[in-house]
């Protein structure tokens, strides 16, 4: 797979300290073959440091934020204080996910009896192009292996590259909880709590699930299965509406988003 040969500035980088000296550090850059930056000590911490290696140490792997490229004199400046804890969680992940979905193409390619790079000519940088990474290609097809072929991708490729995406990688998946405190007084109300329980559990999503559970009169837990937090959100405020709705006139409704079992 073709790559830029210099990073971009304001990019955040991967790399590995080499050298830690009193003026700054150089770091070698993992994600671009034979690219060496340099740290100085202004950009190491804010405030003022005192002893560099405090921050910095050898084989050291950190995240950097680019902040000038001279391709002329190959100088590459980079900046440590500069990324916050959020950006070195997400660039972090991001690395590992880009170096284990080139393994899994080095072993799709492998299964076809292809070279890599003729893969990558052949559907891997098509992959790239749609969904913005190898890795979010293999998500795609690990969720749902239809997805690529209604993307228009065809090819004897598609099994090989499916076979990979469904054994090595986890769809994540999160979990959210709330109280359903429901009553009524009314002669048939077990029935009316029933329904609106029920209505509660259904969804527009194949992949969201919602679960009550009984705990004691009035109170059941109802449980929201989702591929991320904010499909999870929607779907509860949903099923609360429903549950509401049914319950108007009817009998007490009350809700705890908050819960601890």
């Amino acid at each position: 797979m073709q790559r830029k040969e210099y990073p971009e500035d304001g990019e955040l980088i991967v790399g590995t300290v080499t050298k830690v000296q009193n003026f700054g550090a150089f770091v070698s850059l993992d994600e671009y073959t034979g690219k060496e930056g340099f740290i100085h000590i202004s950009e190491i911490a804010t405030g003022w440091v005192k002893r560099i290696r405090n921050f910095v140490r050898e084989k050291q792997k950190v995240v950097c934020k680019v902040v000038n490229v001279d391709m002329q004199k190959n100088h590459i400046d980079l900046s440590l204080k500069k990324v916050n804890d959020h950006q070195r969680r997400e660039k972090i992940q991001e690395w590992k996910n880009t170096q284990k979905s080139a393994r899994l193409f080095e072993m799709v390619a492998k299964n076809l009896n292809r070279p890599v790079e003729q893969c990558y000519q052949e559907f891997g940088e098509a992959l790239i192009k749609k969904y913005g990474s190898l890795y979010a290609a293999l998500e795609e097809c690990a969720y749902d292996p239809n997805t690529l072929t209604k993307d228009g991708f065809s090819g004897d490729w598609l099994q090989a590259f499916e076979k990979i995406a469904k054994e090595s990688i986890s769809i994540p998946f999160v979990e959210i909880k709330g109280m359903l405190i429901l009553s009524s007084a009314l002669p048939n109300g077990i029935s009316f709590i029933k329904e609106a329980l029920q209505s509660a559990e259904s969804t527009e999503y194949e992949d969201v699930t919602i679960d009550v559970k009984y705990i004691s009169a009035p109170r059941y837990i109802i449980k929201i299965k989702a591929p991320d937090y904010k499909v999870a959100e929607h779907q509860m405020k949903k099923a609360v509406d429903r549950v509401q709705s049914k319950m108007k006139g009817k009998g007490e409704f009350d809700f705890e988003r908050e819960i601890v079992e």
